[in-house]
């Protein structure tokens, strides 16, 4: 019973000094391991989250499909992803594997004009 006693007065010094000293207090939490965490640079946002995205593809395609070719081709693999991810263009998660972006331009190509035409048959 004195190891107990021994260790609860121990602790309870730790902790008062903790609670008057600051600096005492950030040292023991490293030296315990339980740095805080580093503060999120977006709120709401998961740290695995993509960016968004640069541009609208389906407002480009109602545009045209060269119109949109043409905003896409100077973008990077990167930003190509970024707008398959935010638009949805990848149900089957193959896109975000793919290496060569004209292969992913080619999809946010064929979304977003099936998107732009969505609903047309009914507005005649």
């Amino acid at each position: 019973m004195k190891l107990k006693k021994t260790l609860q007065d121990l602790m309870k010094v730790v902790i008062e000094e903790a609670n008057r000293n600051p600096e005492f207090a950030k040292e023991l939490e490293t030296a315990l391991g339980l740095e805080p965490k580093p503060e999120k640079e977006e709120k709401g946002r998961s740290a695995h989250r993509r960016a968004a995205a640069i541009l609208d593809p389906i407002s480009l395609a109602r545009e045209g499909e060269d119109a949109l070719r043409t905003k896409l081709e100077p973008l990077t693999l990167d930003q190509l992803r970024d707008i398959v991810a935010e638009y949805g263009m990848d149900p089957g998660k193959l896109v975000m594997k793919w290496k060569t972006p004209d292969r992913v331009i080619d999809r946010i190509v064929d979304y977003s004009v099936a998107r732009a035409k969505k609903g047309e048959a009914f507005l005649r």
